[in-house]
C-alpha cells in the first residue's frame, strides 16, 4: 500500500525550495475548502521577469490545494483567488481548467504541473490584454499626429519654384555687383555687325583682307544682326527683367 502521507509531504518540501516567498501554509478556514487538512497558498503573477520592480503586476492571483487523504491517486482539493485584478468569470474557467488536468495526471504527484499550467495561462491572457492596450494606445497616438496641409509637390511646381529660387538669388547677386562690373558685362556683348566691324569676323591666323585683292570683287557676304546674337539672353539679364 502507496505512503500516501510521505509523498505529500515530500511534495510539500520540494514545492517550498522551488516556489521559495510564493508558497506558504494558511489557515484552511481562509481557503474556502472543506477539509480538515493542510492548505496551502501559491501566489501567481504573469510575466514575473519582464516586470520591473518598482512597477505592481496589475494582475495577480492565487492557487489554494490541499492533500486528499488518497493524493495522488486522487486529486487535491482546489480553489483559485483572485489577489489583483481577476475577474470572477475568469477564475472559474481557470478552476475548471486545473481540475480537469488534476484528473489526467492521477497517480503522480501534480501541483506544480498545475501551477505551472496556471502560470502559462495568466501570462497568455495578460498578455493579450497587453497587446490590445498598446493597440488601443497606439491608435490613439496616431490621431493626435497633426498632418501638414497643402499643395501636393509636382515636377512642374517644383521646376517653378526652382526658377523662382535662382532669380531671387541671381537678383540679390546683382544688387551686391558694382556698377561699374554690371556695365563691363553689358558692354562685352557685341551684336553681329559690331562683331563683324571689329575686324573679329577674319579667319584666325589670318590678317584683314586689303583693298584691290583677288578677293575684293567677290560677292559681299550680309551678315545679319540677329544671325550673331546667342539664342539664350545672358542669365542675369533674364532674372532682372523678370524682377
Amino acid at each position: 500500500m502507496p505512503d500516501y502521507a510521505q509523498e505529500q509531504e515530500m511534495e510539500i518540501e520540494a514545492l517550498e525550495a522551488i516556489l521559495m516567498d510564493d508558497f506558504k501554509e494558511i489557515d484552511c478556514s481562509e481557503s474556502g475548502l472543506s477539509t480538515t487538512n493542510r492548505c496551502f497558498q501559491i501566489t501567481l503573477s504573469p510575466q514575473d521577469d519582464d516586470i520591473e520592480e518598482s512597477k505592481v503586476n496589475p494582475v495577480q492571483l492565487a492557487i489554494i490545494f490541499s492533500h486528499t487523504e488518497k493524493y495522488p491517486d486522487e486529486p487535491p482539493l482546489l480553489n483559485v483567488r483572485s489577489l489583483r485584478g481577476m475577474h470572477g468569470e475568469d477564475l472559474n474557467g481557470l478552476r475548471q481548467k486545473l481540475e480537469q488536468e488534476a484528473s489526467e495526471n492521477l497517480g503522480m504527484a501534480m501541483v506544480y504541473t498545475l501551477v505551472t499550467s496556471a502560470k502559462e495561462w495568466l501570462t497568455d491572457k495578460f498578455s493579450s490584454l497587453d497587446e490590445a492596450e498598446d493597440a488601443e494606445e497606439e491608435d490613439a497616438e496616431k490621431d493626435e499626429i497633426i498632418v501638414p496641409h497643402g499643395e501636393p509637390v509636382t515636377i512642374e511646381t517644383f521646376l517653378a519654384w526652382r526658377e523662382k529660387f535662382e532669380a531671387e538669388i541671381a537678383l540679390e547677386r546683382a544688387k551686391l555687383m558694382p556698377e561699374s562690373a554690371l556695365s563691363a558685362s553689358k558692354e562685352k556683348k557685341l551684336t553681329g555687325r559690331q562683331w563683324f566691324e571689329s575686324g573679329r569676323a577674319a579667319v584666325k591666323g589670318a590678317g584683314p583682307v586689303a583693298e584691290g585683292s583677288e578677293d575684293e570683287d567677290e560677292e559681299d557676304i550680309d551678315f545679319d544682326d540677329e544671325d550673331f546674337e546667342d539664342d539664350e539672353e545672358d542669365m542675369l539679364e533674364h532674372y532682372l527683367a523678370k524682377e
